[in-house]
């Protein structure tokens, strides 16, 4: 007999339903459902979450799962969103939703920053500001809202308190909201004043992997969950992966989460907060026990999506795979870009300004597809090399292997990077959110009944792929790299 539980991801698009059993030959995820059309719009062109139709999804999700007849023990809720949710004093939303626009948070932060200095912001809460935080959006709240709620929610602990009757604050998403301070390790009075928030909204904050309560009667008896109890594991989803990688892996480790924009980041003992993180761009995640994920964003694939929404406007449209093949037939080392230039961020064509760039540099100008690819891809992989020196360099670490995060990786730029950072490159499942959602709710509900057997179960069940390095020139073409500088910007002789 199988202990089930289910871990729910909300995303901005859709939302997933991950389903884990532990038996006695491990531990597996496997999906459950996905449902869609999570945020609606307003007539006055505003977006907000549509509560009450994300509640029924998941429902319908529960209601199939428990008719294999196998109980499930837990449930848990975790997202990379930090939205805030207002609740009344019966439980109820203060509709609407509303998700706040990334200009109006603009214009929020800079009134919290009139008031206090980004340095002293930062050395409150240890992350860097951003628009689109709790801290902003609860500043742009109207007084009226804030007065009828009784408690601001993020959107995974809202629906872990939606299904459980208990309002409480996970410490990996009570740091995302820019309110709480890891030092204190309590809300932030003087950020609070500054927002315009009432402190009373504020919910206790407790620690990931905390057991909330049984499943509210009323889900319960409906929908044959007599047996579950919801659990706080780490709502927010980076938190949930390293808590599996940190309990599986106890050496020093960096981690990848590439997209748009990179994270690379590693796991330390407490919150590193300081002149020098700051001016570095690091923020601090706290998380499965009290353990600090540390890291920094940096410029990632939006540059290979860039040359593809090019090309395909110039009627060059390239599949995926047709473009990998072209980028490792391509030779390599001709020609290198800094993928953090100003120039690549605001280019209408960014094929053209590589070329620009690496005429400008003395280099050789790439003109095919396949060398503009490969160029793009090599020198990702020399700036996180550059990137994981420096994460070294300021944790006094030095790193046994790389985990790549998220399911978005580029299976080129892995095996650039395993040859570029001369470590092992470890892939690892889409699903690792989950299986850090799954893995401690079986903990705190006792049916794992240590650290250390959770770790002998993660390394038996994680299906994870290593890529090796090889020897190579990648330090020769890291030293070019570094030496990088636009002709035109060199002083004059």
């Amino acid at each position: 007999m199988s202990n089930l539980y289910v871990a729910c991801e909300l995303g901005a698009e859709n939302g997933h339903v991950f389903l884990g059993a532990l038996q006695k030959e491990g531990l597996s995820i496997s999906s459950a459902g996905e449902f869609q059309e999570l945020i609606s719009s307003a007539e006055d062109g505003t977006t907000q979450w549509d509560v009450p139709r994300i509640y029924q999804q998941v429902l319908t999700a529960l209601h199939g799962i428990v008719a294999h007849e196998e109980p499930v023990r837990g449930l848990s809720f975790f997202s990379a969103l930090t939205d805030s949710l207002l609740f009344e004093k019966d439980g109820s939303l203060v509709a609407p939703a509303t998700r706040i626009p990334e200009a109006a948070g603009a214009t929020e932060l800079k009134k919290i920053l009139a008031k206090i200095p980004i340095e002293e912001l930062y050395a409150e809460t240890g992350v860097q500001p951003l628009a689109t935080s709790p801290l902003c959006h609860l500043a742009a709240e109207s007084s009226r809202r804030l007065k009828r709620a009784t408690h601001a929610l993020s959107l995974a602990d809202s629906f872990n308190f939606l299904f459980s009757g208990v309002a409480n604050a996970e410490i990996s998403q009570a740091v995302q909201t820019e309110l709480y301070n890891p030092v204190t390790k309590s809300w932030s009075e003087r950020l609070l004043k500054a927002a315009g928030v009432p402190d009373k909204l504020m919910p206790p904050i407790i620690a990931s992997g905390t057991t909330l309560g049984p499943v509210r009667d009323e889900i319960a008896h409906q929908h044959c969950l007599e047996d579950a109890s919801v659990v706080a594991t780490c709502s927010h989803h980076l938190a949930a992966a390293l808590a599996a990688l940190s309990i599986a892996d106890q050496d020093p480790w960096a981690f990848l989460w590439p997209g748009q924009s990179t994270l690379l980041g590693t796991v330390i003992e407490a919150p590193f907060i300081n002149d020098v993180s700051r001016e570095m761009n690091y923020s601090n995640l706290v998380g499965y026990g009290e353990s600090t994920g540390f890291y920094k964003p940096w410029i990632g694939l939006r540059l290979v999506e860039d040359c593809r929404r090019t090309w395909s406007e110039q009627d060059r449209a390239l599949d995926t795979e047709v473009l990998m093949h072209l980028a490792t037939s391509a030779p390599p080392f001709e020609s290198f870009i800094d993928p953090a230039n100003e120039r690549f961020s605001t280019a209408q064509d960014l094929p053209q300004a590589i070329q620009a760039f690496c005429r400008d540099t003395g280099q050789e100008v790439p003109r095919k597809p396949g060398p503009i690819l490969r160029c793009i891809l090599e020198s990702l992989a020399l700036q996180y090399r550059k990137g994981l020196l420096e994460l070294e360099y300021i944790t006094n670490c030095s790193f046994s292997r790389l985990y790549v995060l998220g399911g978005k990786s580029n299976h080129l730029l892995n095996h650039f990077l395993a040859n570029a950072l001369q470590i092992p490159v470890v892939i690892v499942p889409p699903e690792i959110s989950a299986f850090g959602n799954v893995v401690l709710q079986a903990l705190a509900l006792g049916h794992i009944p240590s650290v250390d057997e959770a770790r002998s179960l993660l390394l038996h069940s994680l299906k994870l792929h290593t890529i090796n390095p090889h020897a190579t020139a990648w330090t020769d073409a890291y030293d070019r790299f570094l030496g990088l500088t636009p002709i035109a910007s060199q002083p004059a002789s």
